[in-house]
């Protein structure tokens, strides 16, 4: 899949922004990925409210080998084979896959961030630190 023909199939959903991702494209809109074109296919975002529909479908999860091991990522999931002719429904599954990607948004943490510590030399460690007058000379005003 190229980058025009994914324009092309998602033409009735809306704009969309595609970018190099792995071995493919990831597709977004409005900031927020909801899909992936890779070798294997094109695969929506889902969630416990879209899986059944792609169940239904007979979808299967994205899945890759590692040496050890096969994994399978749950929240994405094989757009069914018919959707590639029928643009209409597509732009539903599409705009349920956004909704299920702007669900898991919301649901993430934000991470916190501490603030530094400020730094103390390694003499002032040990000593409390304390603030001094400037010295004034004599016949002279002190500096604003």
């Amino acid at each position: 899949m190229d980058r025009d023909f994914l324009i092309d199939l998602f033409a009735d959903f809306g704009p969309v922004t595609i970018r190099r991702m792995f071995s493919g494209f990831g597709i977004s809109a409005d900031g927020t990925n909801f899909a992936l074109a890779l070798r294997a296919g094109l695969y929506l975002r889902a969630d416990e409210q879209t899986i059944p529909q792609f169940q239904a479908e007979g979808s299967t999860p994205f899945q890759y080998q590692t040496r050890a091991k096969t994994v399978t990522v749950n929240s994405y999931w094989q757009l069914p084979a018919r959707l590639f002719d029928d643009s209409e429904e597509l732009a539903e599954w599409a705009r349920a896959a956004l909704a299920a990607a702007q669900r898991a948004a919301l649901l993430k943490r934000p991470k916190v961030r501490r603030a530094a510590k400020p730094k103390v030399s390694s003499k002032a460690a040990g000593k409390a630190v304390t603030a001094r007058k400037p010295a004034v000379k004599a016949g002279k005003a002190p500096r604003k």
